[in-house]
């Protein structure tokens, strides 16, 4: 496939500016189409990025029924992943999806059926997975230097306060839906690329903090214990009212080693007496511009022009999403949820 993909973005929020910035840095792809409820909107933001041959849209199957479109950005709100994602699908558009990918396990899986079924490309937005420490760990995990994996945690702590244009929706339950759909996802996502097991039960908790002085309609803080295949055992606490700046921070423990962000022990130096600390670009900030969506973009249009699925694919992802439902299953009930979901 030689000639340039044609690329619609779904949404004129802060997150699609960087898909739009990152498609115009590929050299396959062009920025055709914006889609928005309101038509300035999109215009404006197409003027924003000096887009000369993009249309303006405020309707999704009239943009789907352009030929000159091979690939799709979602940056919606959640609530409308599922059904803008079967749609493109439908149209033989290839997706990537930001997260979450749906609020529930029937949108979840129509999803997944509707990517399956019309055989399209897709990639789920877990950018992290191309930060550089992640490639960092995954290196040290494959060279041994942890021994054998039998713990991880890892956190999403982040205020999202009423500062952020994002509060006004995503605190509400029909869009944001839960602390760890909404957010959280991010760190199940990295603790399942990480251990590289599958999830086999969860255990979940949540609460308010006294007052609830964001205005959430759900719990705004959870845990879950995660069982893995072998008895591995992960945990992953998310915070969106955390009262300090953002982190997210990272413990693995191998029979041989142990890495803490960016620091790792290992037996295997000899003569190691302290933490070795790696050089490398952390997680360490909630900043849309943050995030590395050049690479996550360049592998996407990758995959599509090669034909090959993404190990962030939306069948990988129903795997993170599946270990958030089970966790609000468990705080609702108060017992252990076993996985897969039936």
């Amino acid at each position: 496939m030689n000639e340039r993909l044609g690329a619609a973005i779904l949404g004129t929020g802060d997150v699609s500016g960087e898909h739009i910035r990152a498609y115009q840095r590929n050299p396959y792809t062009e920025v055709r189409a914006i889609l928005s409820r309101r038509r300035e909107r999109a215009e404006a933001k197409a003027h924003e990025y000096g887009l000369a041959n993009c249309r303006p849209y405020t309707d999704l199957d009239e943009l789907l029924r352009a030929d000159d479109i091979h690939v799709v950005s979602i940056c919606t709100p959640h609530h409308l992943h599922v059904e803008q994602g079967v749609a493109c699908a439908q149209a033989g558009k290839h997706v990537l999806v930001e997260k979450p990918i749906a609020l529930d396990l029937d949108g979840l899986r129509r999803l997944d059926k509707a990517v399956r079924e019309y055989n399209v490309r897709s990639v789920v937005s877990f950018v992290l997975r191309w930060n550089p420490l992640f490639g960092v760990i995954r290196a040290i995990i494959g060279q041994g230097l942890l021994g054998d994996l039998y713990y991880g945690e890892v956190d999403y702590l982040h205020g999202i306060t009423k500062s952020y244009g994002i509060h006004s929706w995503m605190s509400r339950r029909a869009y944001g839906g839960t602390a760890l759909l909404a957010a959280g996802c991010h760190a199940v996502d990295a603790l399942r690329w990480f251990l590289r097991r599958e999830a086999v039960e969860v255990f979940g908790y949540a609460n308010f903090s006294r007052g609830n002085p964001l205005d959430y309609e759900y719990e705004p803080n959870s845990v879950i214990l995660i069982r893995f295949e072998g008895g591995v055992m992960g945990k992953v606490a998310t915070s969106i009212e955390y009262a300090a700046p953002y982190t997210f921070p990272i413990v693995l423990m191998g029979n041989r080693g142990v890495v803490r962000d960016n620091r790792l022990f290992t037996q295997c130096w000899p003569g190691q007496t302290g933490w070795a600390q790696i050089p490398t670009i952390l997680p360490d900030s909630g900043a849309v511009s943050h995030h590395p969506f050049q690479a996550e973009i360049d592998h996407f249009i990758e995959c599509v022009r090669t034909g090959t699925e993404s190990h962030a694919s939306v069948a990988d992802a129903v795997k993170t999403h599946e270990i958030c439902l089970a966790g609000e299953i468990s705080k609702q009930e108060g017992r252990p949820v076993r996985l897969p979901l039936a």
